[in-house]
């Protein structure tokens, strides 16, 4: 698993990020859901290995990451993929683009070439890329430019990105922001099947609705931290903080 004990984030005087402890098994979803501004973002950074926090531990599956060397920290944050609000696409085909996302986190050396490149479709195409394609009904655009797709397209292609070198964990934030419905049930769908691979995936959203459809748990940020962290549907129907109750009926408003 990847787990959080007890961390905190500081930007000089200002704590975004209080005493947090959160777990994350493979093969499930779980959704943190909270106002604007409570740190969602910076935990999902933590979770991904980019920032180190103020105070506390990280482990993935028992090592702790920051205690590592670098090159064993770099293994490590190889190993977490990430999906941001906003697509951010090369100018080059879709399935270039997805394509990248095989070179960086896998070495360039023979192993590399020998588990994706030596094994492609008829087109020459990685069949690693039009898996992850496929997943997310993109696979008839491998060679249409990026630059062309619609919003929700792009963001599709950045979901696909992630998933072609298979993380063992997928961080996701707002990830269907402003998306029409569609475009969003279409992401949703992916993020199952990811789960369904044994791949934990973390989602930030505002989107209590969309916590309920997909998370397995669900975690409540609020200023000082996790109100509360449990099954999806305790935290909906029977919380057992009245932080949480009064946030998801809309009493508290931040």
């Amino acid at each position: 698993m990847i787990r959080l004990s007890n961390v905190s984030q500081a930007y000089g005087e200002e704590t975004v990020v209080e005493d947090v402890t959160l777990s994350v098994d493979p093969g499930e979803v779980v959704a943190v859901i909270g106002p604007s501004g409570v740190g969602k973002t910076t935990l999902l950074r933590i979770l991904a290995l980019f920032t180190r926090p103020t105070a506390g531990t990280v482990e993935l599956d028992g090592q702790s990451v920051w205690s590592a060397d670098e090159d064993e920290r770099l293994q490590l944050r190889r190993r977490v993929g990430t999906v941001f609000q906003e697509a951010s696409l090369f100018d080059a085909s879709v399935a270039r683009n997805v394509e990248y996302g095989l070179r960086v986190r896998q070495p360039w050396d023979d192993r590399l070439r020998d588990t994706l490149w030596s094994i492609v479709g008829s087109n020459g195409t990685p069949k690693a890329v039009k898996r992850s394609l496929d997943v997310v009904g993109l696979s008839d655009k491998l060679d249409q430019q990026a630059r062309s797709l619609s919003g929700g397209e792009a963001q599709r292609v950045s979901f696909a990105r992630a998933l072609a070198y298979d993380p063992s964990y997928l961080l996701l934030d707002e990830p269907t922001s402003d998306l029409d419905p569609r475009n969003t049930g279409v992401i949703e769908e992916a993020v199952l099947e990811a789960r369904d691979r044994g791949i934990g995936v973390v989602v930030a959203t505002h989107d209590m609705h969309q916590a309920e459809r997909i998370a397995d748990r669900v975690g409540v940020l609020l200023g000082d931290g996790f109100t509360e962290i449990g099954p999806t549907e305790t935290i909906f129907e029977n919380p057992t903080d009245d932080r949480t109750q009064q946030f998801i009926s809309g009493e508290l408003v931040y």
